[in-house]
């Protein structure tokens, strides 16, 4: 299968996190294997699946999410739905693979998604995760002290929103339209090694993000320039795994006497 695509992405770090789990995918399943995309968002990894020559279904909850997913280039192997858990679980369709990523950062109960998609997944599949890693520069230095002002709606929050506003933010991603996209789980390596045990499944690889090219005030200089952001995404690889900015991961089922 030609892995020869073009991509929707700009920053080199979700480059390199579309490019992990293409690999996996064309190096462990045959042509027209049926993908499913949970939490698809605006539809970009099932797109470049499906150029590829995957089958993909692509759900979200977002009504918002799908419908702009929907809206870009159509095709005939890529489809999507706007779906939850307990639909996903009605259908009794099992897949080759299911991408679950940066999507269980978001979510109250991962367990439950987690469930769902063990049910989901054939029994020789690939579930690949990827998730910020909750001890990591972005999450330590960004993310939680952007929720902590929030969360105070002081006059420091007030004006952070101010210069966002300013420079054009608007709170969705390139990811995701929807409307909610805070993390309210921060996972460690070993929380995603707990995690998958005790849903019966076993993380097979282990993959690294970036380190702190999207930390201010990096981001400012880094997002004008591609080799820096490739130079951050090959340091990650050489340092130790705490201090990437987020986990790539393949998980295999366990049978469920074990």
């Amino acid at each position: 299968m030609s892995t020869a695509t073009t991509y929707e992405y700009n920053r080199i770090a979700d480059r390199k996190r579309i490019d992990f789990i293409t690999n996996v995918l064309c190096q462990s399943l045959p042509l027209h294997a049926t993908i499913l995309d949970v939490g698809c968002g605006n539809g970009v990894i099932s797109r470049h699946l499906g150029r590829i020559g995957f089958n993909v279904l692509g759900i979200d909850v977002s009504e918002k999410a799908i419908e702009a997913a929907a809206a870009i280039e159509p095709m005939s192997n890529v489809q999507f739905k706007k779906m939850g858990a307990e639909e996903l679980v009605a259908s009794g369709i099992k897949y080759d693979a299911i991408i679950c990523s940066e999507v269980l950062e978001h979510l109250n109960s991962p367990d439950l998604l987690l469930q769902v998609l063990h049910e989901s997944l054939a029994d020789h599949g690939k579930l690949i995760v990827t998730v910020p890693n909750g001890q990591g520069p972005r999450e330590l230095l960004v993310t939680r002290p952007v929720l902590s002002m929030r969360n105070s709606n002081n006059l420091l929050w007030k004006a952070v929103v101010a210069v966002k506003k300013m420079m054009g933010y608007s709170g969705t991603t390139v990811q995701s339209a929807a409307d909610n996209l805070d993390h309210v789980q921060f996972f460690s390596k070993s929380d995603l090694e707990k995690l998958s045990g005790s849903h019966h499944f076993r993380i097979t690889r282990f993959g690294k993000a970036n380190f702190i090219e999207d930390v201010f005030p990096f981001s400012f200089v880094t997002k004008k320039i591609t080799f820096l952001q490739k130079l951050d995404c090959q340091v990650a690889d050489i340092l130790p795994t705490r201090f990437t900015g987020g986990f790539f991961t393949v998980w295999e089922k366990m049978p469920l006497n074990n």
